[in-house]
C-alpha cells in the first residue's frame, strides 16, 4: 500500500474499492484506531460467517458489535477489544456456536495478528427466528 500526504491533515491511498483517508482528525478521515477495531470485528464476522455456512446452519443475520478500551497513559493503546455477535437464525445450537467461536478465534488473521499486544474477546447471543 502506499500513502500520499493530504493538502489538509493525513493521508490516502486509492484501493480498488475506492479512496481510503486516514486522519488523526475525524472531519478528515478514518482514525488508525476505528480501522484497528473494524479491522479485528470485521475480519472475525466474516471469518464466523464462513465456519457458519461449512456447518450448513440456517443463519440469515448477523450483527457485530465491538466495545474497546484505550490506555490514555500509553499513547492511547488499545489494549482489549470486545466483539458481541448477535446471531440470528433458525434451530441454532449453542454448544454448535460455541465451536464456531473457537475456529472463528484461530483463523481469524486479524485477530491472530494483536494476540500477546490486545485482549480480544468474542461473545454471542442466539435470536431465533421462527
Amino acid at each position: 500500500m502506499e500513502f500520499q500526504m493530504k493538502k489538509e491533515v493525513g493521508f490516502y491511498t486509492e484501493l480498488p474499492f475506492g479512496k481510503l483517508e486516514v486522519a488523526g482528525q475525524e472531519e478528515y478521515g478514518f482514525r488508525p484506531y476505528q480501522l484497528l477495531v473494524s479491522s479485528v470485528a470485521v475480519c472475525s464476522g466474516g471469518v464466523l460467517r464462513q465456519i457458519l455456512e461449512k456447518m450448513r446452519l440456517k443463519v440469515s443475520d448477523i450483527h457485530i458489535n465491538a466495545d474497546f478500551e484505550r490506555n490514555e497513559a500509553i499513547a492511547n493503546r488499545i489494549e482489549k477489544i470486545h466483539i458481541h455477535f448477535k446471531i440470528t437464525g433458525k434451530d441454532l445450537k449453542k454448544e454448535k456456536l460455541e465451536k464456531a467461536m473457537v475456529l472463528t478465534k484461530k483463523n481469524c488473521s486479524m485477530v491472530q495478528s494483536v494476540i500477546g499486544s490486545i485482549d480480544v474477546k468474542e461473545t454471542f447471543e442466539i435470536i431465533s427466528e421462527s
